[in-house]
């Protein structure tokens, strides 16, 4: 994986490879994504996790399903669709948003109550808060106001507000105002160094 690949907007089906190939070096590359993840991950409060994605996490998902799913051609297309969205087009910060509890129970009793959380997140710097907007054309929120324990949110930056994130040491702090999960925390330099490489 190459550092060109973090600023594409977009796989191409010249980027897939046959899941022959990619079977041969599926373990390698698997490793070096979890060298890339390393720094795009933040857990805010007990069970919230936002993972960060940019171009290779993304290309490494589409090729998962294909290897998996052995859909062929119309499954590429289907998987290009689904996830080309979700990398950062030069002035966003993209995420997905997971609540992860491993008692069924508790994680049921949980996001029933978290209807609408896809609406409030934030990321906040320098007096600038980046409001999060959830992915169009998905509802993580069903008629009875249960929550997905999966969300997909893009966090919108003016030219200035990249200017103020991208400097180095910058205090950023991401947050949930759910009133059943009020919770923030302090975005760690390195994962700020990290998502800073995600704009044009």
């Amino acid at each position: 994986m190459t550092q060109v690949r973090a600023r594409r907007h977009a796989i191409t089906r010249d980027d897939i490879m046959p899941m022959a190939e990619y079977g041969r070096v599926r373990s390698d590359r698997r490793r070096a994504l979890v060298a890339v993840k390393r720094h795009r991950r933040l857990s805010v409060g007990p069970y919230a996790t936002f993972y960060f994605e940019n171009f290779e996490t993304m290309w490494s998902q589409v090729h998962e399903m294909l290897f998996i799913e052995r859909g062929g051609e119309q499954q590429i297309a289907d998987e290009l669709g689904a996830y080309n969205p979700l990398i950062p087009k030069g002035r966003e910060l993209v995420a997905t948003l997971m609540f992860e509890i491993d008692d069924p129970l508790r994680r049921k009793a949980l996001l029933d109550r978290l209807g609408g959380v896809e609406n409030t997140l934030w990321l906040e710097f320098e007096g600038q808060r980046v409001q999060g907007v959830p992915e169009a054309d998905m509802d993580r929120t069903n008629a009875a106001g249960k929550a997905s324990s999966v969300q997909f949110v893009h966090f919108p930056f003016t030219d200035g507000q990249v200017a103020l994130f991208t400097r180095p040491g910058i205090r950023v702090v991401v947050g949930i105002d759910h009133e059943q999960y009020p919770h923030m925390t302090v975005m760690p330099e390195m994962v700020r160094a990290a998502l800073a490489e995600d704009f044009d």
